[in-house]
């Protein structure tokens, strides 16, 4: 009998506590693998584009067209070489980035165009390409093929935006004539805010102008266009509106039937910017949504009526194709591809409708990041603008958020419980889409709305279900000349939005002021956006806490202690929290930017200054500041003070500490100014960085 072996001691099974804790950051690693592995890398190519047109429009010079098009060649090289190793979303998204970078100045060379460089004046003709606005005291056009019409000498410029009186009404094509006045388009009123020779050069617009006499209408275009056609609709819709309502209901419908927000008046903007409801009536994805969306509901309504049709038509699908036929009609309307909103939104819902027509998913982070590639392409310079910035980063959002896993609402509750959910979905759509265009508003417009959720709840049902849709059926109606009661109706409900914009407003008073910031804020904020977008779980809120606490770091700027503005006389200096005026006059367009951007009224005079024929001394306890009005005072302010401002050349005989002359405002537009303690002297910010970029004004 065989003896039976001894038994191996079985070991004894320890209790490890690092096995199986859960370790945040191997947590965080397995998401951010399984996203690239989930081919989540694909919404993150906007984002590297963007950043790509970001350093591109930062660089100090322009870049060599043979070395950007030499990297790009090379670029799906690269890509090859890694397609079958694990870093090939790298390579995608440095491809991405380059694209970025070659974007705006292939666009630019497309219709980029000269600028003028100084006011020109004559006798000229020229086409219209585009009527911007039209109200009853002046139009504002675009216009091409501007050539003289006597022996004024030319401008070699593609296009002008110009003034011109209210009569004869314009469209696209017409020819007029008329003595112009026009001058180069202004550089930015303070660093870092809105750039219009930036925008306008990749618009092919090199001038500003107005019409000063003799204004006639040459000829009419005869051939047809479709965006005269478009125009002409537009201005129809316009003129049946005016004949119903007037006032702030007439100048809100237009805008939110046709765009055109012209005839909306500064107190109603300040209302609705204030109470969160100024989105309401730019047309994006909210309109869009309910007008596309009510065709798509009326159409299905409408084959349900016929018994049977369901057993061999896809009713779906087809209303499908009527929604998105309302979507493309209703952006024409909005102003087509100029209006970045409605562009966006009805890419948008050309997917949402793709997806409906194919049977696939239409809310996805995929679809957003298409919408915004092809945005990207069409207009790139549209990403440096607040429309585009504030409705992506809404979308963005909106669709991360709709992501998340979430428990499923209970659908056998009675209507109070189905009430409260809506009116809880509104609320907290709201709060989002507030929360993730905070940033962008505030460095944009310096304003918040901290009761803007309130605002939208009260409003949004009356937009929903009274605004838009009547004012679908007026537009439906008005072939038939049928359109009145509808526009009545629509106009009723915009009063009932207005009366809530004001009360909300009025509840916010005093607390929609907010810090001031810097651009490195914006890109914090779109690097936060992009790790939002690009994880799908509870991780991707780590991007944007980072951002909210990077931003306080290095995203805040300072108030300046003095402004120097480049084309009026004006010159601000702070005491304490306001600042008052040492030259200048308060109610120019400087003056009134600078009261809005830093949030204080400036003050027509200052006390720390007092000035005579030759000059103006500030003298304070920290520095001193000489502003000449003469040529004379140069011989006595010279070397004297901190900081010597002319309008005039210096001469290199003037030692002064610092100096800021005609050529330094010429060459680099207002001026911003902190006194620095320790170097004894001002940190100085100019508007223009260089003028070394195809959209400057070049000084002659």
């Amino acid at each position: 009998m065989a003896r039976p072996s001894r038994a191996s001691p079985v070991p004894v099974q320890r209790w490890r506590p690092t096995a199986s804790r859960w370790r945040p950051r191997d947590h965080l690693a397995a998401t951010i693998r399984s996203a690239v592995l989930g081919r989540r890398i694909f919404v993150l190519l906007p984002f590297a584009m963007i950043l790509g047109m970001i350093i591109y429009a930062q660089l100090p010079f322009e870049p060599h067209g043979m070395a950007l098009a030499a990297v790009a060649v090379a670029l799906p090289f690269l890509t090859l070489a890694l397609w079958h190793t694990p870093r090939l979303p790298l390579a995608s998204l440095i491809m991405a980035f380059w694209a970025g970078l070659c974007l705006l100045p292939l666009h630019g060379a497309a219709f980029g165009t000269n600028m003028l460089a100084r006011p020109a004046y004559g006798s000229f003709q020229a086409t219209v390409d585009e009527v911007i606005s039209a109200t009853p005291d002046r139009q504002r056009v675009v216009i091409s093929h501007v050539t003289p019409t006597a022996d004024d000498r030319p401008v070699s410029i593609n296009k002008a935006r110009i003034v011109i009186p209210a009569d004869p009404p314009l469209e696209p094509g017409d020819v007029l004539s008329g003595k112009m006045r026009l001058i180069p388009v202004p550089g930015p009123i303070l660093p870092g805010s809105h750039d219009g020779q930036f925008h306008s050069y990749f618009s092919g617009i090199g001038a500003y102008g107005t019409i000063t006499s003799e204004f006639a209408l040459v000829s009419r275009a005869t051939h047809f266009d479709l965006t005269r056609f478009v125009e002409g609709t537009r201005s129809s819709i316009g003129r049946r509106i005016d004949a119903v309502l007037e006032g702030s209901s007439a100048a809100i419908g237009r805008a939110m039937v046709m765009g055109d927000q012209s005839a909306i008046t500064d107190e109603t903007r300040e209302v609705m910017a204030a109470s969160g409801l100024a989105h309401i009536y730019s047309i994006s994805g909210l309109h869009l949504s309910i007008v596309a969306g009510g065709m798509f509901w009326l159409v299905r309504l409408l084959f349900a009526t016929l018994p049977g049709v369901d057993k061999f038509l896809s009713v779906k699908k087809i209303a499908a194709v009527f929604g998105l036929a309302a979507a493309a009609g209703y952006m024409l309307l909005a102003g087509g591809l100029a209006n970045v909103p409605a562009l966006r939104s009805a890419i948008m819902l050309a997917l949402i409708f793709g997806a409906v027509l194919v049977g696939r998913r239409a809310l996805t982070m995929r679809n957003v990041a298409i919408a915004a590639l092809i945005i990207i392409v069409i207009d790139p310079s549209s990403v440096f603008r607040p429309s585009f910035q504030l409705s992506f980063a809404a979308v963005v959002a909106l669709i991360g958020t709709y992501e998340m896993q979430r428990k499923a609402p209970d659908k056998d509750r009675g209507w109070p419980f189905q009430l409260a959910i809506t009116v809880w979905t509104a609320a907290m759509t709201s709060f989002i889409a507030g929360t993730a265009t905070l940033l962008f508003s505030a460095y944009h417009f310096q304003q918040t709305a901290p009761l803007g959720v309130v605002g939208n709840v009260l409003v949004l049902p009356v937009v929903s279900l009274v605004i838009m849709p009547f004012a679908l059926l007026s537009v439906l109606a008005m072939p038939f000349s049928l359109e009145a009661p509808f526009v009545a109706i629509m106009g009723w409900g915009i009063d009932r939005m207005v009366d809530a914009a004001e009360l909300v407003a009025g509840w916010s008073e005093g607390l929609t002021g907010n810090p001031l910031l810097t651009s490195v804020a914006l890109v914090l904020g779109l690097a936060g956006l992009g790790w939002f977008a690009f994880l799908n779980n509870w991780w991707r809120l780590l991007g944007p806490a980072a951002a909210v606490l990077l931003i306080m770091l290095f995203g805040m700027d300072q108030r300046p202690d003095l402004l120097v503005a480049d084309s009026t006389q004006a010159v601000a200096i702070r005491s304490g929290d306001s600042m008052g005026l040492v030259t200048g006059r308060t109610g120019s367009f400087a003056v009134d930017v600078w009261s809005e951007h830093y949030q204080s009224e400036i003050e027509a005079n200052t006390k720390q200054s007092r000035c005579d024929s030759l000059a103006c001394i500030v003298q304070t306890d920290r520095f001193s500041v000489s502003i000449i009005k003469n040529a004379s005072a140069l011989a006595e302010d010279c070397g004297r003070h901190d900081l010597l401002i002319a309008r005039i050349r210096v001469p290199q005989t003037c030692h002064n500490k610092q100096i800021i002359d005609a050529d330094d405002l010429r060459e680099g537009g207002v001026h911003w100014l902190v006194w620095n303690e320790a170097a004894a002297r001002f940190d100085i910010r100019t508007a223009i960085p260089n003028v070394t970029r195809p959209w400057r004004v070049a000084p002659r």
